[in-house]
């Protein structure tokens, strides 16, 4: 009798199921309409080329999935004009005007990936308020209106059985599925750290100068002539594309919203071939990376910055381009994502990812994970750090540099000096114990007063020194 019940269920389901299918954006509808799910796609350049080109590739792969089809019904480009490198799918109109898709109603998914934070937040705000699915690969955009966005979606989602959804993954690490990891596999866990070598271009610089003892310049130059770094290459170099990666995480692992600004980020401009140089002495290198972990129950630190690893440190052998995330948890311990952090088909294989994901009627209850208002953001941290000086020879120098970090309350675990082949060149490296970041900041400050110091003191944490 059990298993009759059963298949006179399935009966029901299978025989009236399309009835149930009410378009997406009405309220009340019990579920997506997958028979067609029809996609509107903001920017046609490098990565809407590559959705398309994937989509398409994988048609027949994606429509068994799926139980349905995906069509491309409509392109939003600046220039309908410009030839594309790539083809259009049979029936797709290239557009230039926004309500084209936003308010053509046979729409039910918006993809942004037209990139910046202006008329990309339009796009994305008017699309959650009419009702459609937003895929994104726009890391600027949530890392600035992260609260706003899911306010918006809240709001949207009032009186649904089926929310609007709001899916990310290629906006964090590109082709690294870490937006997803965060979202479901740490529900059970309690996150301690993440930290990530979270931007190709600058890994790629870094590469070069420890491996091929490039100069920062020429690392640079190389970067540009490969893609790596755009024309104003600021937001790789000065780590702030790291830091709004970071950000997002943030919210994902510890429930917390952090303004960019607020977080300490230190670029990679200020790093030489000496530093290189002393990391090898060390049997290390390296990184610029994303660092974020609690303090303790309540408080939460984060940082980007380059850092020393040891040789046999988890993200010390990530070279080129490529990305890697570690996540240290209490029942995981170690979890390392590594991947393609940007270019044209990884961050569409993850944009693909979530229009598939949305295409099996998926759902996602909270996109950003709930928030956790007892948790509070502290701009300080405890770690073992790096300190380069320059210096003009002169006597007493290193009596009053042990004078001054006693002062501030840094004990000193090792100098490291180099023969000195130049003049100019002179410097010598201070490995501390571990102390709070403010007190490492006053002793460079300190010592940059000093008559024999050349140039700003430098400093940089260890990543797992004894903090």
């Amino acid at each position: 009798m059990k298993l009759l019940l059963v298949l006179n269920f399935s009966f029901i389901v299978s025989a009236f199921g399309f009835a149930l299918n009410k378009a997406p954006g009405l309220k009340g509808s019990t579920t997506l309409n997958v028979e067609a799910l029809t996609v509107g796609i903001f920017g046609g350049g490098t990565v809407g080329g590559g959705i398309v080109e994937i989509l398409e590739k994988k048609q027949n792969h994606i429509n068994a999935l799926t139980g349905g089809s995906i069509q491309v019904k409509k392109i939003c480009v600046r220039d309908a004009s410009k030839e594309r490198d790539f083809e259009l799918p049979a029936g797709c109109e290239i557009v230039t005007k926004y309500d084209d898709i936003l308010n053509d109603d046979s729409i039910d998914l918006v993809v942004e990936v037209m990139g910046g934070t202006t008329d990309a937040k339009d796009v994305v705000y008017s699309a959650i308020e009419k009702g459609k699915n937003v895929v994104t690969a726009n890391k600027a955009l949530i890392a600035k209106h992260l609260p706003d966005i899911e306010a918006l979606l809240n709001k949207a989602n009032e009186g649904r059985e089926v929310p609007v959804e709001f899916r990310y993954e290629a906006a964090v690490c590109g082709g690294i599925p870490i937006i997803r990891s965060l979202q479901s596999d740490f529900v059970g866990d309690d996150i301690t750290m993440i930290s990530g070598i979270i931007n190709g271009c600058t890994n790629f610089m870094l590469t070069s100068m420890d491996r091929d003892k490039k100069s920062y310049d020429d690392a640079l130059a190389q970067a540009s002539a490969l893609g790596y770094a755009e024309a104003d290459p600021t937001l790789d170099v000065g780590g702030f594309d790291a830091r709004s990666k970071l950000s997002i995480m943030m919210r994902l692992a510890y429930g917390i919203d952090v303004k960019e600004e607020e977080i300490s980020c230190r670029g990679i401009t200020d790093l030489t071939k000496l530093d290189f140089e002393y990391a090898k002495m060390m049997g290390g290198t390296i990184k610029l990376l994303g660092v974020a972990k609690k303090i303790d129950d309540t408080r939460i630190a984060a940082f980007v910055s380059p850092c020393y690893l040891q040789g046999d440190d988890a993200l010390s052998s990530i070279t080129g381009a490529t990305n890697a995330v570690e996540v240290i948890s209490s029942n995981l311990q170690s979890s390392t994502y590594i991947g393609q952090g940007a270019g044209r088909y990884p961050t569409a294989n993850s944009c693909v990812n979530d229009i598939v994901s949305l295409a099996k009627n998926d759902q996602t209850a909270a996109p950003f994970n709930p928030g956790a208002p007892d948790k509070v953001f502290v701009n300080c941290y405890d770690s073992t750090f790096y300190i380069r000086v320059g210096y003009r020879d002169a006597l007493g120098i290193t009596r009053q540099v042990g004078e001054i970090c006693e002062k501030h309350g840094v004990s000193i675990h090792s100098l490291l000096q180099n023969p000195i082949d130049k003049a100019d060149d002179a410097a010598f490296a201070i490995i501390t114990e571990s102390v709070p970041v403010t007190n490492v900041k006053r002793v460079c400050n300190d010592i940059e007063d000093l008559d024999w110091s050349r140039g700003p003191a430098f400093y940089m944490p260890v990543l797992r020194g004894n903090n």
